[in-house]
């Protein structure tokens, strides 16, 4: 597996132990990058990764991990999931907190303010006022997917309370 990002301008491709910058080339369908030694076509959610050896991977989009990947590159330190209704927090770059609701008819940003860390609980928790996040550090399973996660998720807000899972991006 590998990540990859694309835009019109170039392509970056994340490979085990190597990043690749790849430039736009002409293609028939779809889109195509290239560099000396790599090319990435991408049509739809299929993509083909080949290199000047001619050994190639065929490829196909996970989009549950895309959502993980993306927000990564995107500087999120910390990202959480919930369901019922579903939502997603993110911690961006240490200073705003970003929290999305009702399946994306709802998002808050806030600046993030200093965390209080009770180590003998393992659970920090943020104050924005409107918004209150605690994060505590113990096994917790999306109830939906059954994926795993290393941390559970409380959000208070708007006089709710939401659950869910989350993880560190960096």
């Amino acid at each position: 597996t590998f990540t990859a990002r694309t835009d019109p301008d170039e392509a970056w491709v994340f490979l085990p132990g190597k990043t690749r910058k790849l430039l736009p080339v002409p293609a028939e369908t779809g889109s195509r990058y290239r560099d000396d030694d790599v090319e990435l076509l991408i049509n739809g959610q299929k993509a083909r990764l080949v290199r000047s050896d001619g050994q190639f991977i065929l490829c196909q989009n996970d989009p549950r991990r895309a959502v993980w990947e993306r927000a990564k590159l995107d500087g999120v330190d910390f990202r959480a999931v919930g369901n019922e209704p579903g939502w997603h927090l993110e911690i961006v770059a240490g200073s705003r907190i970003v929290l999305v609701t009702d399946y994306g008819a709802s998002r808050v940003e806030l600046p993030l303010p200093g965390p209080v860390v009770d180590r003998g609980g393992r659970m920090t928790r943020w104050d924005a006022g409107e918004l209150v996040l605690e994060v505590k550090g113990e096994p917790c399973h999306d109830t939906m997917s059954g994926e795993k996660f290393e941390t559970r998720v409380t959000v208070h807000w708007q006089g709710k309370i939401l659950h869910g899972c989350g993880r560190a991006l960096h």
